[in-house]
């Protein structure tokens, strides 16, 4: 069955402009998905005053969802939807990557979609509490949209870990490029793999004078190229598409979706230590920080949101 069936969108109640969504509707085209267009709200002033009863309290709250369900038709209204069905769902939460979290787990929603802030002055993009709390709590793929567009032929580069024999990092390493290969199909684009190594750690150098880094990093960089052949002719990836470097996660993805104008990078990420295969907290929102395209985030099979009940 094709995937993305179920899109749940998180739409941004501060603007008019709302990009996740045209990147949903792009998406759904062409997998006839079911869009919800979702918007978790919360004003701490009607929850805080004394002067309302909880029935006045409640009411209150019924006229502010009603007016943001007003909005949000509007909003809908005044976009190219091609057809498609877009449900909506305005709901009062005072944390709204719960909310979000609630519904993917409730609803089983196959990606969540959600635009991230451009800071104007600083010409750069602001993550916020929520982006980050999604990529790290929420159970279904996670996509955080820029500015990028997704041109026809582009680029999709999946940042993968093939160093290791450890069935867990094998089983994320094969889930990434699977989404890589089946997203390229969708959006006409090409694959490409991208795997960081690190070089000699310094305290060795510095203990062990007589040690050859540069013939360690030779033979690690042969041993990463081998497994990434590898791993590449599985998902009949030309080898030419594939590229591996030392360094850290963050300075390689960056440099090689830059090199290919990529518009869109899938890694993997967690929210719990002792996964090393995935990119880890801070790693990972590292290399989401800096790249200038849209990010998919996925999770290791077998992944359980903390919020799961």
């Amino acid at each position: 069955m094709e995937k993305y069936q179920n899109i749940l969108v998180v739409i941004d109640p501060t603007t008019h402009e709302q990009k996740a969504l045209k990147r949903a509707i792009e998406l759904a085209v062409h997998t006839k998905a079911v869009i919800t267009a979702f918007v978790s709200i919360f004003d701490f002033s009607y929850e805080m005053t004394t002067m309302l009863s909880s029935e006045e309290r409640e009411v209150m709250r019924k006229s502010v969802i009603s007016d943001r369900e007003i909005w949000l038709d509007d909003v809908i209204s005044g976009i190219e939807t091609h057809d498609l069905t877009i449900k909506t769902k305005v709901i009062w939460h005072n944390r709204p990557f719960e909310a979000i979290v609630e519904h993917v787990l409730n609803d089983k929603y196959d990606i969540v979609i959600k635009g991230t802030h451009q800071h104007d002055k600083l010409k750069s993009v602001i993550f916020t509490p929520t982006d980050w709390h999604l990529l790290r709590k929420c159970p279904s793929p996670v996509l955080l949209v820029k500015d990028h567009q997704w041109p026809k032929n582009g680029n999709i580069l999946a940042a993968i870990n093939v160093g290791s024999d450890e069935s867990e990092h094998q089983s994320l390493n094969h889930k990434i490029t699977e989404e890589a290969v089946n997203l390229s199909k969708i959006i006409q684009a090409n694959v490409h793999l991208v795997n960081s190594f690190p070089g000699t750690p310094v305290n060795i150098t510095i203990e062990i004078p007589e040690f050859n880094s540069s013939q360690y990093n030779d033979s690690m960089l042969q041993h990463h190229k081998e497994a990434m052949t590898e791993h590449a002719a599985k998902f009949e990836i030309p080898v030419e598409n594939t590229r591996v470097e030392e360094g850290l996660p963050e300075d390689v993805i960056d440099r090689v979706s830059q090199r290919l104008d990529a518009e869109l990078v899938i890694l993997g990420t967690v929210g719990r230590t002792g996964l090393s295969a995935a990119l880890i907290g801070n790693t990972a929102e590292h290399v989401i920080d800096r790249l200038n395209c849209d990010v998919l985030a996925l999770k290791p099979e077998g992944y359980i949101s903390p919020l799961a009940s």
